[in-house]
């Protein structure tokens, strides 16, 4: 005072300066602060608790920065969070779900940070359905299950058991029926029923033996007519191996012309 110089000090609000120079000038100052206390805050010997002090404080200033630079841009000057050097900012690292509060120095290393900052294993990708249907084959739905060698001599064993056991059953009720007496004549199941056979316009033939034979219910080539198509097939696929296209389009038209 005695010299006649002031020290004005930094308002506690940048609301509260209505002077361009002035809010460049605290910020400036907050700068100054930030730069010095990441400079201590290398030194890992300070101490755990020193250290998460002066942590809090760079962060601290760094919001306060960040007013400041908010304010100049109100009172007409230039957009520092824009264009200004992200120096600081970027010495910093944040944790992933934390955002805002930043980490400097020694501070990274203290415990209990240095697990947030270590990076968990990315879960597997998904598989496209597309990928998933190339597994898919004739194994996945079952058909091959008798190609190990193990399931058809199980089911082998097992049928020869359930069958044994229906004879028997069939064997101990039929004994019972011939001791009450009440012996029945066993149904033929391959009759042909008249009423099938009336419906679809055919009449029972019986053969030499007096047995009903089966009645077809959709027509049945000959032998002969299985010969002639396969002759045919064969005849078509030498044709369309050797012949050219021009060959096969004459036959066409000729077998147009012909009727055939």
């Amino acid at each position: 005072l005695e010299e006649g110089k002031v020290k004005e000090r930094r308002p506690f609000l940048a609301s509260e300066c209505n002077e361009l120079p002035k809010a460049e000038k605290w910020r400036r100052q907050i700068i100054g602060e930030i730069s010095k206390k990441v400079a201590q805050i290398q030194n890992a010997g300070l101490g755990e608790f020193r250290i998460r002090d002066l942590n809090d404080e760079i962060n601290k200033l760094l919001r306060e920065k960040g007013h400041w630079e908010y304010r100049i841009k109100e009172l007409g000057g230039p957009d520092y969070a824009r264009i200004g050097p992200k120096m600081l900012d970027h010495e910093g690292k944040e944790v992933p779900g934390n955002r805002g509060y930043k980490y400097f120095g020694a501070a990274k290393d203290l415990p209990g940070v240095r697990e947030l900052f270590e990076k968990e294993p990315l879960p597997p990708p998904r598989k496209t359905r597309a990928e998933l249907m190339k597994d898919i084959d004739a194994e996945y739905y079952g058909y091959r299950d008798e190609d190990d060698g193990i399931l058809e001599p199980l089911e082998q064993e097992h049928e020869k058991k359930v069958i044994a056991e229906a004879v028997e059953k069939w064997k101990m009720e039929r004994e019972a029926r011939l001791a009450r007496g009440e012996e029945e004549e066993e149904e033929n199941i391959y009759a042909v029923h008249e009423e099938e056979s009336d419906e679809e316009g055919g009449k029972e033939r019986e053969g030499e033996d007096g047995q009903q034979k089966f009645i077809a219910h959709v027509p049945v080539p000959t032998q002969q007519e299985i010969e002639e198509a396969l002759v045919r097939r064969k005849k078509m696929e030498l044709l369309q191996k050797y012949a050219s296209e021009t060959l096969l389009a004459q036959s066409e038209e000729a077998k147009t012309l012909l009727g055939l």
